[in-house]
């Protein structure tokens, strides 16, 4: 297996936990976190290795990666494992997966490539990498059948980990927040990129928030490895009223009123929490430019392309500026009735993706390897 960064950790862990209950004598190995490594994974490295974001980054530690890929390859080769599973991470698992498949290995995918946002030559690369792909979102198995790809709806399994209705209250008290008045998450990401670009412009946002809202709290969810320079951002933004936490941002979640989310796996968490949101990035200009054209869909946000819709503003780009930031929030905790309006189409996306994506996965993956 394979997983290349924070949330395809998350997702191989709730995956190798269904599968552990089907086969109690699974082995597993590749790359990997903590997530996975708690139930009984071999990492052979880390999946901070993978955690790269944007064109240009990925071009500075290329090399690394390459090697990475390669030495697993020939691993592999060598000591066939029965399946090969990569978890996200198409840019690096795909090739992988299409080397392994031509020698007779069976490949699994699990999360289908933005195949829908982005331009469908993809769908050529899952064709010759896959045996089969686990989708997340319910329309994506018909669009990989038109192009002769095998897939399976699974579900999203942080619909299950996330409760319907989560305890606002008691995740305060555990963070050691306030009970009452407003408390906004600032999630700047996991990813070292991310983290250097949006951090600074979030937690400027925030302070510039707190002007206006003395009384609000701020809460920053931080994976360990970048605990300290988030840190470094508060004290650099004088924020003031704010706890930084390591890891727990399912209980930043539950806890806040309004979230400032980095575009990726944690806007659908927010959604999931039903907490109404402000969706930003801001990349290296040459990754921009890169990115823009091949880019299909008019939003980026997932609650927004799941719900067909700018439910939830995006800012992106050059539109992430901390004044544009804060008065987007701003608007949100003025007007309470939207934020109940988005809460409710949050609540029937959390039922449409809620699944036993362990079993469903599972089953699946058991098709594959009897095939």
């Amino acid at each position: 297996m394979v997983a290349g960064e924070a949330s395809g950790d998350l997702l191989a862990g709730l995956l190798l936990q269904g599968m552990r209950k089907r086969w109690p004598g699974l082995q597993a190995q590749g790359i990997g976190g903590p997530q996975m490594a708690r139930r009984g994974f071999e990492a052979w490295w880390p999946h901070e290795k993978l955690a790269v974001s944007g064109y240009a980054e990925v071009l500075r530690h290329y090399r690394e990666i390459v090697g990475i890929r390669n030495q697993l390859r020939e691993r592999l080769l060598a000591d066939p494992p029965q399946a090969f599973i990569g978890v996200d991470a198409p840019d690096f698992n795909l090739d992988l997966a299409a080397a392994l498949k031509a020698r007779g290995m069976k490949t699994v995918q699990f999360v289908c490539p933005s195949v829908w946002a982005w331009r469908m030559k993809r769908v050529e690369k899952l064709q010759r990498s896959c045996d089969h792909v686990l989708c997340l979102f319910p329309f994506e198995p018909e669009l990989l059948a038109k192009h002769g790809v095998a897939a399976t709806y699974v579900g999203h399994p942080l619909a299950s980990v996330i409760p319907a209705d989560p305890d606002r209250q008691g995740a305060r008290a555990s963070l050691g927040l306030p009970l009452q008045g407003e408390v906004i998450a600032v999630m700047p990401g996991s990813r070292a990129s991310e983290v250097a670009a949006m951090a600074p412009r979030f937690l400027h946002a925030a302070a510039l928030l707190q002007r206006q809202r003395p009384r609000a709290w701020f809460v920053v969810p931080a994976v360990p490895q970048r605990r300290a320079a988030i840190a470094a951002a508060v004290r650099a933004s004088g924020l003031k009223q704010v706890v930084v936490v390591e890891g727990q941002s399912h209980a930043a979640l539950a806890a806040c009123d309004v979230a400032l989310v980095t575009s990726g796996t944690a806007t659908l968490e927010a959604a999931l929490f039903q907490r109404p949101m402000v969706i930003s990035y801001h990349v290296n200009w040459l990754s921009y430019l890169l990115m823009k054209p091949r880019h299909l869909q008019p939003r980026v946000g997932l609650p927004n392309i799941l719900l067909g819709d700018f439910v939830v503003p995006e800012l992106l780009q050059g539109n992430a500026k901390p004044r544009k930031l804060a008065l987007a929030l701003s608007d949100w905790l003025d007007a309470p009735d939207r934020m109940r309006a988005v809460q409710e189409k949050f609540r029937g996306l959390h039922a449409q993706l809620q699944r036993d994506t362990a079993t469903l996965a599972a089953d699946a993956i058991e098709k594959v390897l009897q095939s």
